[in-house]
């Protein structure tokens, strides 16, 4: 029987947000975004001393331009997983209507970019459209 290690986290893709607002150097976020190419690396930086929320993940481009920030319903846990130490790597997947989409992947393993028809819904704000939360299973 194979044992199976269920600490490891699947790869995901996550929504970047925020890329209608300049940067504090009045960079222009949607700008930068057209410059991205898939399978190129960003960086996932938390800002705790954010002032809209203490849990707040920047994303930045390979040249260090912020693109936006992830989701609110994302951010707590990918911010805690960077606080603990895990190994994070992303990649920048692809541009969306409401800023992009970047390719995650946990503990060593490389993102690898998803081909694989379309993600969920985003709108403006980063909310997830026609969302469904996971199911509550009895104890």
């Amino acid at each position: 029987m194979t044992k199976v290690d269920y600490t490891t986290l699947p790869a995901m893709s996550l929504a970047v947000v925020g890329a209608a607002h300049l940067n504090r150097d009045r960079s222009n976020r949607k700008f930068e975004i057209l410059l991205c190419e898939p399978g190129e690396p960003v960086d996932l930086q938390p800002e705790p001393k954010n002032r809209h929320d203490e849990r707040a993940v920047a994303v930045y481009s390979s040249r260090g331009v912020q693109i936006g920030y992830l989701t609110a319903e994302r951010c707590g846990r990918i911010g805690q997983l960077i606080r603990q130490g895990r190994e994070i790597r992303a990649v920048f997947q692809s541009k969306a209507t409401f800023g992009a989409w970047v390719r995650v992947a946990f503990d060593g393993e490389e993102p690898q970019v998803d081909t694989e028809g379309q993600h969920e819904p985003v709108d403006e704000r980063g909310q997830e459209q026609d969302f469904w939360p996971d199911p509550v299973w009895p104890d």
